[in-house]
C-alpha cells in the first residue's frame, strides 16, 4: 500500500484527492497509477470495489492539457449508471485542475448532448452505442485523443459490445495511451489488448476475502446527523475495554476526537498530518489505557500493532471493501473475540451491501441505541463495579461510616446514591460535525459519488446527470435524482421520453 502523495502526482490532482479525503491509495491504484503515469499501457485485472475509477482517472487527468479546447480522454464503460458514476469521479478528481467531463448514453435526449459536445469537453465517458452514434453523426471526433479507457471490458463482452469497441478504437490515433479494466480476461478482451495496445503492463489484484470468524460484525443505519450521538450511547452501552473509530478524513478524526473529549470520553486522534513523534505519543498512550478511544484515518491505523482492542466503529464507512477488512481486523486478536459496528447512512445502504459482497460476510442490522438504555448501560456497569468492590472483602475501613449512614437512611436509598455518584450519565452536549459526503454502491469506483455530473459555475464543465438530467454546479452537495429533475425543470430543459440503445 503506498499514500497518494508517493505516486507521482502533480499538485493540483494531489489537491482533489485530498479535497475528496483520501490519504492512501487501494493495491490497485498503487500499482496501476505509476506504470500509467509513464505513458505505458495497462491491462488492470481486479475485482468491482477495489478503486478502479481512480486507477484509471487520474492518470487519464494527468495527460489533459485544460488550454486545449479537444476531446483528449475517452471513457467506454458498459451501462449508463457506471458512465454517470464514472464521469463523476474523474470530475471530483479534477476539481482543481478544472478540466471539463461529459457523460453520453442511451436514454437521454441526443440533441442535448450534442449541444454539451460543443462546448469543448476534454474527457468524454459513454456507453458504446451513444459513443458511436456520435462518432457516426460527426458529432464526437477522436482524432486528438491522447488516453482510452475501457472499464469493465468483459462486462462489454458478455453485453455483446465487443463490435462497437473496435470501430470506437479505430477512430482514435494509432499513438495513444490505453488503459484496460476487466474483473476476468477472456479470449475478445486478450484480442483486443493485442490488437490495441502496445506492450501493456499488466497489473492483477484480487480482493481479500475476510475470513475473520470470531469477530461479530453489525451495522446501524443512522442519518448523517445523529450519528454522534448514536455513537455515544453505544460507547456507553458497550462500555469498551479498548476501542478504535475509524473516520474518512483527517478532519473528521480531528472533531471526531475533540467532541468525544467535550462529553467525557478519553479519546485521542491519529491521522497522516501528525508528526511520528506525536503519533507514538498517542499510541503509547492507547496501549497503556490512559486514553479509552482511539479515533483514526485508514492510513494512519496501517500496520498498528495493538493487542486487546475489544471494538472497532466505522463511523464512516470505508471507500472500499479492502479497507474495511483491515479496519476490523484491528479487534479479534490473538484468538479473542471482537466487535466492530459500522454507520451507515440510509443513503449508503446499497454501498454497504456492496462491502458484503465483495467480503463475502453478512452484517447483521442493530438498532440505533436510546438515551434511557444508553443510561441503562452505565448503571450496569456502575453495579458491577460495585460487586467486585464487595467480593475484593477489604472494606472494614468503610464500616463504621457505612452502619452511621444505615441508621439514617435505608439501605436501597443508599445503593442508589452509591450507583448515582458511581454512573456517567450520558452527556447530551450539542456537538456540530462537518458532513462528510456519502459512499454510493458503483461498480467500478474507488470513493462515493453523488449521482450525476455537474457543472462547475460558469459553465465550465458537463455532464449528463441521473438518467438524463443536468445540474449546474451551486455548492458541492449534490442531491439524489430528484434534485437533478428539479434542477433540470428550473433550468428550461426536458427530459426525453424517447428510448435510444446504450
Amino acid at each position: 500500500m503506498a499514500l497518494f502523495k508517493e505516486l507521482g502526482l502533480s499538485e493540483d490532482i494531489m489537491k482533489s484527492i485530498d479535497k475528496m479525503g483520501f490519504e492512501e491509495a487501494t493495491p490497485i491504484q498503487s500499482e496501476t497509477i505509476p506504470v500509467a503515469l509513464t505513458g505505458k499501457d495497462v491491462i488492470g485485472q481486479a475485482q468491482t470495489g477495489t478503486g478502479k475509477t481512480i486507477a484509471f482517472g487520474l492518470p487519464l487527468l494527468e495527460n489533459v492539457d485544460v488550454k486545449n479546447d479537444s476531446i483528449q480522454g475517452i471513457v467506454i464503460a458498459p451501462t449508463r449508471e457506471l458512465a454517470i458514476q464514472v464521469a463523476e469521479e474523474i470530475y471530483k478528481a479534477s476539481y482543481h485542475k478544472r478540466a471539463r467531463v461529459l457523460s453520453v448514453f442511451g436514454g437521454q435526449d441526443i440533441s442535448r448532448q450534442i449541444r454539451s459536445l460543443k462546448k469543448n469537453p476534454h474527457i468524454v465517458v459513454g456507453t458504446p452505442g451513444r459513443l458511436l452514434d456520435h462518432i457516426n453523426r460527426k458529432t464526437l471526433r477522436l482524432q486528438n485523443v491522447n488516453t482510452v479507457v475501457l472499464d469493465e471490458a468483459d462486462e462489454m463482452l458478455n453485453m455483446g459490445f465487443i463490435e462497437d469497441i473496435e470501430k470506437i478504437l479505430a477512430e482514435t490515433p494509432e499513438k495513444k495511451q490505453t488503459l484496460l479494466f476487466s474483473a476476468t480476461m477472456p479470449g475478445p478482451i486478450r484480442a483486443i489488448a493485442e490488437r490495441f495496445m502496445s506492450e501493456p503492463v499488466s497489473v492483477k489484484v484480487q480482493s481479500k476475502e475476510l475470513t475473520i470468524s470470531n469477530i461479530q460484525q453489525f451495522y446501524v443505519e443512522v442519518p448523517e446527523k445523529k450519528k454522534f450521538d448514536t455513537l455515544t450511547r453505544l460507547l456507553d452501552i458497550q462500555s469498551p475495554e479498548l476501542a478504535i473509530i475509524f473516520g474518512r478524513t483527517k478532519r473528521r478524526v480531528d472533531e471526531l476526537s475533540d467532541a468525544l473529549n467535550v462529553r467525557g470520553y478519553s479519546a485521542e486522534g491519529i491521522h497522516g498530518d501528525l508528526s511520528q513523534a506525536k503519533r507514538m505519543s498517542v499510541l503509547r498512550k492507547f496501549k497503556e489505557g490512559s486514553i479509552d478511544v482511539l479515533v483514526a484515518t485508514d492510513v494512519a491505523a496501517r500496520g498498528l500493532d495493538i493487542s486487546g482492542v475489544t471494538h472497532v466503529y466505522n463511523f464512516d464507512i470505508p471507500q472500499d471493501p479492502e479497507s474495511y477488512v483491515h479496519r476490523i481486523g484491528r479487534t479479534g486478536r490473538a484468538g479473542k473475540s471482537g466487535l466492530a459496528i459500522t454507520f451507515v447512512s440510509p443513503r449508503e445502504v446499497s454501498y454497504l451491501h456492496h462491502v458484503e459482497r465483495v467480503t463475502k460476510r453478512k452484517m447483521d442490522k442493530l438498532k440505533a441505541p436510546t438515551l434511557d438504555e444508553a443510561l441503562e448501560g452505565q448503571q450496569k456497569m456502575s453495579m458491577e463495579k460495585l460487586t467486585q468492590a464487595v467480593e475484593a472483602q477489604n472494606l472494614g475501613f468503610y464500616r463504621n461510616a457505612a452502619e452511621q449512614l444505615l441508621e439514617e437512611h435505608d439501605a436501597v436509598t443508599l445503593v442508589s446514591a452509591a450507583l448515582k455518584l458511581f454512573t456517567k450519565e450520558p452527556d447530551e452536549t450539542p456537538i456540530r460535525l462537518s458532513e462528510e459526503a456519502p459512499m454510493h454502491s458503483r461498480r467500478g469506483g474507488g470513493g462515493g459519488g453523488r449521482g450525476g455530473d455537474r457543472n462547475r459555475s460558469g459553465g465550465k464543465s458537463q455532464g449528463g446527470g441521473g438518467k438524463g438530467g443536468w445540474n449546474k454546479r451551486s455548492d458541492n452537495r449534490g442531491g439524489g435524482s430528484g434534485s437533478r429533475d428539479a434542477n433540470a425543470k428550473r433550468q428550461g430543459y426536458k427530459r426525453s421520453s424517447r428510448k435510444e440503445r446504450v
